[in-house]
């Protein structure tokens, strides 16, 4: 029973995101490390243990803290199951400890006679005897009691006091009755396995054969799959699939005019086969997709679905719920703008409507269907243009009924707005890595994410290239570029994705803008799946490499360290055990050969600064002999662009 005020002081609790308003992150099993202030009045000895449970169970788990300096504990525990896990820190004064350090200080200050101090520890022993109840520790606590009571001299009690079983029933049997606990308990979001290392492959069905005069379906997916099953992926996303929109569909990059046979925008969604939840004819039957699910999950393999709330002037919702849709002066509902950009072929919904409630639902319902069709994870399409508090409910709703669903947040915008979706519920995050190009803005921006409060709740997902998205670098690197950003991609986090022509380095952009020229979005992808100049192998290594070294399977656990060159990016990455140490050297200039000295840190991997260690490259099998702090490495991007090296001691 707790005191009925505080006999502790517990403050400035971390990890807490403001205030405890937001869940941290983890999966099951993934240890949290949690660190409180913790100090009570006069100069009693301190006791305080970190509890945690899953949500809705009883029964607490608790671990002790320890103290790291002054009046500052920490204290760790593994998260739970997938859903929630609560934890809480509970604090006392310990009466026997304290004891000890008296009898302790009296001694040393030449106490000859004891007397009431003898009785006062005994009382306390026996009383912890009798928490202990009728067992073998009552018993042993009652000897150890017999004995303090029958010390001749002051320093025989002190050494009977200080005896190492006693001082371990003790903790076992501690009088915590003047406990105080911190409340409200603090919350763990405990996602599965999969939120936090995967390799995404992100093709469109209707493009899966790479024919330019017609599209494929659903049934003709599996040798694109098999492709990326085979380079190492195991989650398979498409854009949306869902019937497109006739009025104002748009033709080959981005034409206002939409010649016959040119199969649209799949982001315009809704037609005459209807809305959200309805597969694009063209693509097959909706039993064609479940079949290709099927097929996916027996590769051990799992489908992300794209949820773009856009719907085209078309869509069932226009005709059946014009309130959802912002409208002109006139009565007519406006079109999609972001200038100079118009999208003539999407209407957006009207999220604070007179009927707003009923919107929410229906989205919330759309997710569910899915979700019941066995699809868990969802990348959400420009979710920043939407109220953020529809996507904490809404992410809420779904994850109470399908606790396992992931979702990815597809929000290149300002930093905050990108941390608060991270906040209220998305699994995942794209991240400005697309842009982060040079050693010293890696350095800055991975700092960012892995060494601030950032990394308690924001899972970068790493894409050097999406649909939308071809950047400067790829554009003017090349074969080389593309190399040294699928290294990047793989290592720096443990979740990452592609989306296809990359492995192929397809790098052919519309004058001026970071956009692909003849885009698929708009159009049927002529592609050779084989075609010379690919980088499959590399691709293929590398997801292998991350599946063979737990270093690599998170992203938190990332240091950088020194080169004298600029142009080298240097970084190491290590299991939770130490045991797995990986070293990634990886030069940025994708034109010339670099080469330099780099600073090993030799004390973080438990050598000693002149010590000879081997370092195995898991790219090609090389092994190479160093010794201490200072090592040489050179690089010429036609051949060789990383060094990713396991440490052998």
């Amino acid at each position: 029973m707790s005191s009925l005020f505080p006999t502790v002081v517990i403050e400035n609790l971390w990890p807490r995101i403001e205030d405890g308003k937001y869940p941290i992150k983890r999966t099951p099993g993934e240890e949290v490390t949690v660190y409180a202030d913790i100090f009570k009045e006069g100069h009693d000895v301190v006791l305080a243990v970190v509890k945690w449970r899953a949500a809705g169970a009883k029964k607490w788990q608790e671990a002790p803290m320890t103290p790291i300096e002054e009046d500052r504990w920490r204290g760790s525990f593994p998260a739970g199951p997938v859903g929630f896990t609560e934890w809480t820190i509970e604090s006392w004064g310990d009466a026997f400890g304290s004891w000890v350090e008296e009898i302790g200080k009296k001694v040393r200050g030449g106490a000859t006679s004891l007397p009431s101090e003898t009785l006062e520890g005994a009382a306390l022993v026996r009383a912890a005897a009798g928490r202990a109840g009728k067992n073998a520790a009552a018993k042993k606590l009652s000897s150890h009691a017999d004995r303090l009571e029958e010390a001749p001299d002051p320093a025989s009690l002190v050494a009977a006091a200080s005896d190492a079983e006693l001082i371990t029933l003790m903790g076992q049997w501690p009088d915590r009755s003047l406990s105080t606990t911190c409340a409200p308990s603090q919350k763990v979001r405990v996602d599965r396995k999969g939120a936090a290392f995967a390799a995404w492959y992100e093709f469109f069905p209707r493009s899966a054969e790479g024919k330019a005069g017609s599209g494929s379906t659903f049934r003709d997916c599996l040798g694109r799959v098999d492709d990326a099953k085979a380079m190492g992926f195991d989650v398979i996303y498409f854009p949306p699939i869902h019937p497109i929109g006739i009025t104002a569909r748009k033709g080959a990059n981005n034409s206002l005019t939409c010649k016959p046979g040119e199969p649209g925008v799949p982001y315009a969604i809704g037609g005459p086969a209807g809305g959200h939840c309805e597969v694009e004819p063209e693509l097959g039957t909706m039993a064609d997709f479940e079949w290709l699910l099927g097929e996916i999950r027996a590769r051990g393999m799992e489908v992300a679905l794209d949820f773009a709330l856009n719907c085209s002037p078309d869509h069932p919702y226009v005709k059946d719920h014009p309130e959802w849709f912002f409208h002109r002066p006139d009565g007519t509902i406006k079109y999609a703008e972001n200038p100079p950009k118009k999208y003539e072929d999407v209407y957006p919904l009207d999220y604070h409507n007179a009927g707003w409630k009923a919107l929410w639902e229906e989205l919330r319902d759309v997710l569910l269907f899915w979700a019941g069709m066995g699809v868990r994870i969802f990348r959400v399409d420009n979710p920043h243009t939407k109220p953020v508090a529809f996507w904490e409910w809404a992410i809420a709703e779904v994850q109470a009924k399908f606790p396992d669903v992931i979702f990815l947040s597809e929000a290149f915008t300002r930093p905050k707005m990108m941390r608060s979706l991270a906040k209220v519920g998305f699994t995942q995050s794209y991240t400005y890595f697309t842009w982060r190009n040079s050693p010293a803005e890696i350095e800055e921006y991975f700092t960012e994410l892995t060494r601030t409060p950032m990394r308690e709740y924001f899972r970068p997902n790493l894409f050097p290239n999406t649909p939308d998205i071809l950047s400067v670098y790829l554009q003017e690197g090349g074969r080389p570029a593309f190399m040294i950003r699928a290294v990047l991609a793989t290592t720096l986090s443990g979740v990452y994705g592609i989306y296809s022509g990359f492995e192929l380095c397809e790098n052919a952009a519309l004058p001026g803008r970071e956009e692909y020229l003849d885009s698929e979005k708009y159009q049927y992808k002529q592609r050779d799946w084989n075609a010379p100049g690919n980088i499959k192998p590399l691709i293929t290594r590398l997801n292998a490499i991350r599946r063979e070294n737990a270093a690599l399977q998170q992203t938190n656990n990332l240091a950088f360290f020194r080169a004298d060159n600029p142009a080298l990016l240097c970084y190491r990455k290590w299991s939770q055990d130490g045991s797995n140490q990986i070293l990634v050297i990886v030069t940025t200039d994708f034109r010339n050969g670099q080469g330099g000295w780099i600073d090993v840190p030799t004390g973080d991997l438990g050598l000693s600064p002149d010590s000879p260690y081997q370092v195995e490259d898991l790219l090609t099998g090389e092994v190479f002999s160093w010794r201490g702090v200072r090592n040489f490495v050179s690089f010429d991007p036609s051949r060789r662009i990383a060094h990713i090296l396991r440490v052998r001691k």
